[in-house]
């Protein structure tokens, strides 16, 4: 458990704080697990990086952004966020917040090499589904592919930027590993901004399902809009995502087949 204090009897380099529960659906079921882990767990980790001088890098989350309106979007890391702090996805958001808050009172304050990554809806294969635990892409994915309705929250009309999952790991390394960028934050995320309901249409298609698109109640404070402008990690770390939604989906589709 990351958020309990434990202290390496080791040298470490490097430390890469990726832990936490992450899908909406978990939020009502484990809001203290959440916040504990991005917020305790922050802590301690980078307690161990000021121990050791290790580098430090938060993977944090398009969630700090809330939902910002029309005119910040594609939203730049400039942008401060528009969050609800007491409503039902604040364990999560507002956590990923104060674990930003954090590893930058580190960086002032101990002069701790820290990287910051705000990551957009990662997907890919290997990504566990189950209603619990999926994520709308795997989740639709596996409801897809045993003709069983594909459920959307709302309208369908939101948008999200799915990036896949080795353009996040090539994201990563280079934030990890890039020389002279302690302090800096970084926006990773994929190609456009799509629609839940066009994801779900681009699935039926390429699974060849017959699944109906069923429609239910949206969640409270659920995103209008998920798009990042990524100019500064293009600039920066050189780094742009390559994995089109398309190209993205066959790979993660034929994976779920395979299983």
């Amino acid at each position: 458990d990351i958020s309990n204090p434990f202290f390496p009897d080791k040298q470490i380099d490097l430390i890469l704080h990726l832990a936490s529960r992450a899908s909406p659906l978990e939020f009502s079921r484990y809001p203290i697990q959440i916040l504990k882990a991005n917020t305790l767990g922050t802590w301690v980790t980078l307690g161990i990086a000021k121990k050791c001088n290790s580098r430090y890098v938060l993977a944090s989350t398009s969630e700090v952004y809330g939902d910002p309106p029309a005119k910040n979007v594609p939203t730049p890391e400039t942008y401060n966020g528009n969050v609800n702090p007491i409503g039902a996805r604040s364990c999560y958001d507002e956590s990923k917040r104060v674990a930003e808050a954090f590893t930058m009172a580190y960086h002032n304050q101990h002069e701790l090499d820290t990287r910051i990554m705000r990551i957009f809806n990662t997907y890919g294969p290997r990504m566990r589904g189950g209603d619990v635990y999926g994520r709308v892409v795997s989740r639709f994915i596996e409801q897809a592919l045993l003709n069983k309705p594909i459920t959307i929250f709302g309208d369908g009309n939101q948008t999200r930027t799915f990036t896949y999952v080795s353009d996040l790991i090539k994201g990563l390394i280079k934030t990890a590993f890039l020389p002279d960028i302690s302090g800096q934050v970084f926006n990773i995320g994929g190609q456009g901004e799509t629609t839940i309901l066009a994801l779900a249409n681009l699935i039926k298609q390429l699974s060849g399902t017959t699944s109906e698109i069923t429609y239910q109640s949206l969640p409270p404070d659920d995103p209008k809009r998920r798009c990042p402008d990524t100019s500064k990690a293009v600039n920066i770390l050189n780094w742009n995502a390559e994995i089109s939604l398309r190209k993205g989906l066959e790979k993660t589709v034929l994976w779920h087949n395979q299983c």
